[in-house]
């Protein structure tokens, strides 16, 4: 497995992302939209578009962070993901990202902006890569990562999943 990975690394030209696995911008709309035309706090011009890779191994996860857009994830190959999520509400839920429907995975999932969400690869010794499509384009001015003591503060009947996919 570790040599499958390490070829999706190369092939696809993929980084570390700041929130854990690897990833690569493939897509960044060439227009964009005006601030003073955007919603929830975002400072600044964003392209109308954008659109990663993303993979990430069951040794690691994507830990909680939150966007000030929504975010549209694609599964392509290997495991499926388990994606949870906590609203601003204080709700949580988990969805399975992938392509067994008879298992109700789907292969497309919106996380609605302001989204609390961390995800991991369900099968052990596994990968899952997919693609995540953010509009109005993503900028790290949008990016936050959360913070274990001020997560478990604010949602504390999630302290056991906020424990399991934060880092600090």
């Amino acid at each position: 497995m570790n040599n499958q990975i390490r070829r999706l690394v190369e092939k696809l030209q993929l980084e570390p992302h700041p929130e854990g696995g690897f990833f690569k911008e493939t897509y960044r709309s060439e227009g964009s939209i005006s601030q003073n035309q955007l919603l929830n706090g975002i400072v600044g011009d964003r392209n109308y578009s954008t659109c990663i890779y993303f993979l990430l191994t069951s040794g690691n996860f994507s830990a909680f962070h939150k966007i000030k857009q929504d975010e549209i994830w694609h599964f392509y190959d290997g495991s499926p993901i388990l994606l949870s999520m906590i609203s601003p509400e204080g709700e949580y839920s988990l969805v399975e990202i992938g392509n067994d429907f008879e298992a109700n995975q789907v292969p497309q999932f919106i996380v609605p902006a302001n989204y609390w969400f961390a995800s991991e690869v369900k099968n052990p010794d596994n990968y899952s890569l997919a693609g995540c499509t953010v509009s109005p384009g993503f900028d790290f001015r949008d990016f936050e990562l959360a913070s274990r003591i001020e997560l478990v503060e604010k949602f504390p009947q999630h302290k056991k999943i906020i424990e399991k996919l934060t880092r600090q």
